[in-house]
């Protein structure tokens, strides 16, 4: 059985695609997180199917490791900024984010 990447490479295209746009239509600060988080895990996929093409190293697994960690501080810092600027604004729109200080 082969390996067929164009699958998986129409999933992540489509998924980086979802997140692309979902970024930068909606205002909602935790909205555009989560839709960062799906471009990185679009990211994933395309690491993980390379992988299995050249299965001789582990390189691809190796940076899909490396994305989620850094996914994971991304998510913590992100979400202490969202909660900053509710504490703030009382809204998480990113509109209402224009000025640095209160």
């Amino acid at each position: 059985m082969e390996f067929a990447i164009g699958i998986y490479l129409a999933l992540a295209s489509a998924l980086f695609g979802i997140g692309a746009i979902g970024f930068l239509l909606r205002r909602n600060a935790l909205i555009q997180l989560m839709s960062i988080e799906l471009m990185l895990n679009a990211v994933n996929v395309l690491l993980v199917a390379f992988n299995r093409v050249h299965p001789e190293n582990m390189a691809g697994q190796v940076f899909a490791f490396f994305v989620i960690a850094i996914a994971a501080a991304e998510a913590a810092v992100g979400l202490a900024i969202v909660i900053s600027l509710f504490r703030l604004k009382q809204t998480v729109e990113t509109d209402s984010a224009d000025e640095l200080r209160y």
